[in-house]
């Protein structure tokens, strides 16, 4: 069985304060976009996980694709199973494809083994596996808080925009952005802002990965400005980097980006 798991943007990014168990607490909005891995899976005589396409550090049996399917068998009689991923999703870019490839073998396992398993189950599964990775059991806009882990509807609808999303080569640590940051409480939520128009958002829905960010890697910071520059109404960097997103009135070309980075089009 095969699928094709997207990646998401975040749509401002408060950390607000750090908890009592190290992490963080984070108000955010994931948004999810046409930029796609693919992944596959297999009868097999033992469960192994095999990736294709971008490299991804480490033993691939470490992948959380892997992960998902231990969590599961743990407590359902399945076969073993190979799993196939092909890699398009940029690493280290703030796009969530990790956790959206593991989001999505619990959900094809589910469907394979007809487990009949909830979306309640299924995001308790993917909670398991890290903080934004139950989003992409239903994969619709939702307002995130929490760890990021909790979420609430919402009504979010950038259809009608062109989007663009520019890659640097730069991969961005996460655990590196959260030891940089200060957390704050906004002056005001971001679900009280994110129903305004896009043309509204500038200076308003911010990432406070940004500022530590930005001074380590200046080139983001660069792409950003030259985004605005070319018209965007809006453009924000996503989660903890190095992907900026921006979104236009109208379709747009940007040569000068595409010379260092990726630039994924129509998003």
């Amino acid at each position: 069985m095969l699928s094709f798991p997207n990646a998401k943007i975040n749509l401002g990014l408060n950390i607000t304060e750090k908890r009592a168990d190290g992490y963080h607490n984070l108000e955010t909005v994931f948004y999810p976009v046409n930029i796609k891995d693919a992944v596959e899976i297999v009868d097999a005589s033992e469960t192994s996980c095999k990736i294709h396409g971008i490299d991804i550090p480490g033993d691939a049996n470490d992948n959380l694709c892997f992960k998902a399917y231990q969590l599961i068998k743990n407590d359902y009689d399945i076969p073993a199973q190979q799993i196939n991923l092909l890699k398009n999703i940029p690493v280290g870019a703030g796009l969530g494809g990790g956790s959206a490839d593991c989001a999505f073998v619990i959900k094809l396992i589910n469907e394979k083994f007809s487990l009949g398993l909830s979306v309640n189950q299924m995001e308790g599964y993917a909670r398991k596996l890290g903080a934004d990775c139950a989003f992409f059991i239903e994969n619709k806009p939702v307002y995130a808080f929490n760890k990021g882990d909790e979420f609430e509807k919402c009504e979010v609808d950038l259809s009608g925009w062109f989007k663009v999303l520019v890659k640097p080569p730069i991969h961005v640590s996460t655990a590196d952005a959260y030891a940089l940051v200060k957390p704050r409480k906004p002056l005001q939520s971001l679900k009280e802002i994110i129903h305004l128009s896009p043309t509204t958002w500038k200076n308003k829905v911010i990432n406070d990965f940004e500022q530590s960010v930005f001074v380590k890697y200046p080139q983001i910071h660069q792409i950003k400005a030259s985004l605005y520059d070319a018209g965007a109404t809006f453009a924000l960097m996503s989660g903890s980097g190095s992907s900026v997103f921006a979104i236009f009135n109208e379709p747009v070309k940007l040569p000068e980006l595409e010379k260092n980075n990726l630039v994924y089009y129509n998003i």
